[in-house]
């Protein structure tokens, strides 16, 4: 597919588009990056994601594809013949994407939570994200990935979220990892070895990012 054509218009501090740029990364695929003012959306990406006007989106000659873990899915299924990304057995590939899915809907939102509210909203936020990172590390277990011996699609879900750690821990006055020291542990591993280039150091700064 080397006459593809593929444009990542994106944000750099977004772990969702941290996502995308790792599976893309993975695959070996070669695109273009368009990085986008979120506070001044351009036209291009206007005219790609009308419904919700948000990043990440991929365009793949010529068509757009929305939502992070679904442009995931897709550079799986299109780059298939390198570095799978969800396993082919049914009940694992299932497995795989209700893990990604928690990390939506548990990881990322108590996140926002944290930092958004204030007294005791904000102390049931902290403890259900740390209660939330704790069934993560119990589900990676030993393993080096969630999926076995190689990168995957979990990971990829997670691992992006690593670089907001620190505005969470800032803002809620906490720390993540007396509380899950092997779930940090993964991350900076993972980082180190296969994220480097796409997961940039926590963030310091706060953004207002959008799927």
């Amino acid at each position: 597919m080397a006459s593809d054509q593929v444009t990542l218009l994106d944000f750099w501090p977004s772990p969702f588009g941290m996502r995308v740029r790792l599976a893309l990364a993975e695959k070996g695929v070669k695109y273009e990056y368009t990085e986008e003012d979120l506070r001044n959306k351009s036209a291009l990406l206007l005219q790609m994601n009308p419904v919700n006007k948000q990043i990440p989106v991929l365009v793949h000659n010529g068509k757009p594809v929305c939502e992070s873990l679904i442009i995931v899915q897709y550079i799986d299924e299109v780059w298939k013949d390198s570095a799978p990304l969800l396993p082919s057995d049914p009940y694992q590939k299932a497995q795989a994407r209700f893990w990604a899915d928690f990390v939506d809907k548990k990881i990322y939102d108590l996140g926002r939570k944290i930092w958004s509210k204030k007294g005791e909203e904000q102390e049931a936020a902290k403890k259900d994200f740390i209660d939330s990172l704790k069934l993560m590390e119990g589900e990676l277990g030993d393993k080096p990935y969630f999926g076995g011996e190689t990168i995957g699609y979990v990971d990829i879900a997670l691992v992006p979220f690593y670089s907001w750690f620190y505005a969470y821990e800032t803002i809620g006055n906490f720390n993540i990892e007396a509380e899950c020291p092997k779930l940090i542990a993964y991350c900076k591993s993972r980082r180190k070895n296969n994220m480097q280039r796409h997961v940039p150091f926590p963030v310091k700064k706060m953004f207002l990012c959008s799927e």
